[in-house]
C-alpha cells in the first residue's frame, strides 16, 4: 500500500511541471488568439466583454479587470479607452490581455514566478502559430530577442513579441511583451 502511494505521488509530482507548462501554453495561446480576435473581427466583442472573453475557452481563469500594474500598460499613445484581461495561468504566473475599442490594437505582458521563456518559445514555433503568423525579421539586444509578425490573415496586422534569450534570465521582471497594431493607412 506505501508502494502504491510513493508510486502516486511521485507521478504527480513529476506531472506537475507539465500540467503547468500546458496551462501557460494555454494561457499565452488564448491571450494571442484574443489579441487577434479584439482588432481582427470586431464583432467578437460586439456583445460585450463577457462573451468575448468566455469565447476564449479560458474558462475562470480569464476575466476582466479595471485596472492593471503600470508594467502590464501599453505605450501611452495605446492607452485609450483600454480594456483588461487578465489570464491566470498558474497561480504564480500568468499574461495580461490590453485591448481598446477605440484603437486597432492589443498589447500582451506575461511575467510570475515561473519562467516563460520556454512556453513563449515553444507557442511561435507551433504550427498553429504560424499557420496564422509569418516571421518577418528578428533582433537581438541584451537579453531579449524581439520578433516581428505579418498576420496571414489581414497583413496590414503586425505583432512584435519579445522574450528572454535564455531560460531563467528574466523572473525579476515582464518577461514576455507582445504588441499587435492594425495599419490603418493605404
Amino acid at each position: 500500500m506505501l508502494a502504491r502511494l510513493l508510486t502516486a505521488a511521485s507521478v504527480f509530482a513529476s506531472s506537475t511541471p507539465a500540467i503547468a507548462q500546458w496551462d501557460l501554453e494555454l494561457g499565452f495561446d488564448g491571450a494571442l488568439r484574443g489579441c487577434e480576435n479584439w482588432v481582427l473581427d470586431p464583432a467578437t466583442w460586439a456583445d460585450g466583454l463577457e462573451p468575448f472573453a468566455s469565447k476564449l475557452g479560458l474558462g475562470d481563469r480569464a476575466g476582466w479587470v479595471s485596472s492593471v500594474n503600470d508594467a502590464a500598460l501599453p505605450p501611452s499613445e495605446m492607452r485609450v479607452a483600454n480594456h483588461y484581461l487578465r489570464i491566470n495561468s498558474t497561480p504564480t504566473a500568468g499574461f495580461i490581455l490590453v485591448v481598446s475599442d477605440r484603437a486597432p490594437f492589443c498589447h500582451i505582458t506575461g511575467g510570475g514566478g515561473t519562467d516563460l521563456q520556454p512556453v513563449v518559445k515553444s507557442e511561435l514555433a507551433s504550427e498553429t502559430f504560424k499557420g496564422r503568423w509569418q516571421e518577418v525579421k528578428t533582433q537581438s539586444r541584451g537579453d531579449m530577442v524581439s520578433t516581428t509578425f505579418r498576420s496571414r490573415i489581414d497583413p496590414k496586422l503586425q505583432m512584435v513579441v519579445s522574450h528572454a534569450i535564455k531560460v531563467g534570465s528574466l523572473l525579476d521582471r515582464v518577461q514576455v511583451i507582445a504588441s499587435a497594431e492594425y495599419d490603418l493607412g493605404g
